[in-house]
């Protein structure tokens, strides 16, 4: 018996795949129905075993747009990513994914239910090590709960990619498939040195009392991490400028607004609990038995090529690696909303390709786009 099962409301029958219970978890007064899209917002609660903190009691936040008779897809993003991706009838705010769900994007409302979640620890209330293992067992407790047999498909950028891996070897029967973005089987070393740094930028402003300042610095070396020097040099090619006898460099008011906005809606402690989750990742690729799309970003700094191929190399049969070339890096998920609304279409939507331009494709070919 799986985790989800062990912790999991018993039901006597399953309902149809995408489909809720009518005794699923309520999502409290903010729920609306109107004539474009349901929107569901609520929380759970569970009882998690985690890998390295015990066993927890937890609430899990989530955020469902979208018609009822709808195929769901699970979207996952970064570490600061949360349950409320897009503008709806509920929140008219900008969600993190903004541009994505609009009207005629492959994940707009009117056609699939789009389901998110607040990560554990993320609000600060776990202060311990969490793995990308315990957010994919949070999910399958979700989807339970909320009477969800199986996902079309899971989504999921950079940590999110982390965790629909942790999902599709887990709990492969809760997916069909797998798009992992700008996330692979193990941390680069690399980007595990980026983050040290920035952790340490954080532990050095809560000794000094100072705890926002520290996890404003951590964002702005994490936004040199994230793009690229292809793009610094278009938008910050100025001279220095002296400001009270010190030299000011052009990026510097874009950075700190940065860290300002970034402070502002994170806890440091789910920031630095979330940022070691990232280190502590590490599967074997053999181990994911659903059929994974593999993209990747040439120039990205933290996820390199290489490690993507890897990925694509270790998963087997019903894998493919599409490249996209973007001087965004890392944040091209989010920069590039045609793009990537483009390659999720391919995906979710596959059409048959005219005869006459069929060509022999390899299920590892990569495609740059």
């Amino acid at each position: 018996m799986s985790l989800a099962e062990r912790n999991a409301p018993k039901r006597a029958t399953p309902p149809p795949a995408g489909t809720l219970r009518p005794d699923a978890a309520t999502a409290g007064p903010d729920a609306c129905t109107d004539d474009r899209a349901q929107v569901l917002r609520g929380s759970v609660d569970a009882v998690l075993a985690t890998r390295h903190a015990g066993t927890r009691k937890l609430r899990l936040a989530y955020e469902l747009v979208g018609p009822a008779a709808a195929p769901v897809v699970f979207l996952a993003g970064g570490i600061s990513a949360h349950r409320h991706a897009a503008a709806n009838a509920v929140d008219a705010a900008p969600g993190w994914a903004q541009g994505l769900l609009d009207a005629g994007r492959a994940l707009a409302p009117g056609q699939r239910r789009v389901l998110c979640f607040d990560y554990l620890g993320a609000d600060g209330s776990l202060d311990a090590p969490i793995d990308t293992a315990d957010q994919a067992d949070a999910i399958a407790l979700l989807l339970e709960s909320l009477g969800i047999e199986a996902l079309e498909a899971f989504v999921g950028y950079s940590y999110g990619a982390l965790v629909g891996l942790q999902l599709a070897i887990r709990h492969p029967a809760r997916l069909r498939k797998l798009v992992a973005v700008s996330g692979a089987h193990r941390p680069h070393p690399y980007a595990s040195a980026w983050r040290a740094l920035q952790r340490k930028a954080v532990a050095l402003g809560q000794l000094q009392c100072a705890d926002d300042q520290g996890l404003s610095l951590a964002r702005q070396f994490a936004m040199l991490s994230y793009r690229t020097p292809e793009e610094f040099g278009e938008r910050f090619d100025a001279q220095p400028v002296l400001e009270n006898g010190h030299v000011r460099v052009a990026a510097e008011d874009y950075l700190e607004a940065a860290g300002a906005k970034f402070v502002s809606r994170i806890a440091a402690t789910g920031w630095l609990r979330l940022s070691e989750s990232i280190d502590l990742h590490a599967i074997d690729p053999a181990a994911v038995r659903v059929p994974t799309l593999v993209v990747a970003v040439e120039g990205d700094r933290l996820v390199p090529l290489s490690d993507a191929v890897a990925l694509v190399e270790g998963l087997g049969p019903g894998s493919r690696l599409r490249v996209l070339r973007s001087p965004y890096g890392h944040d091209a998920f989010l920069k590039e909303t045609a793009r990537i609304d483009a390659v999720l279409r391919a995906e979710l939507d596959p059409r048959p390709r005219p005869q006459a331009d069929a060509a022999p494709y390899s299920d590892r070919t990569g495609a740059s786009v």
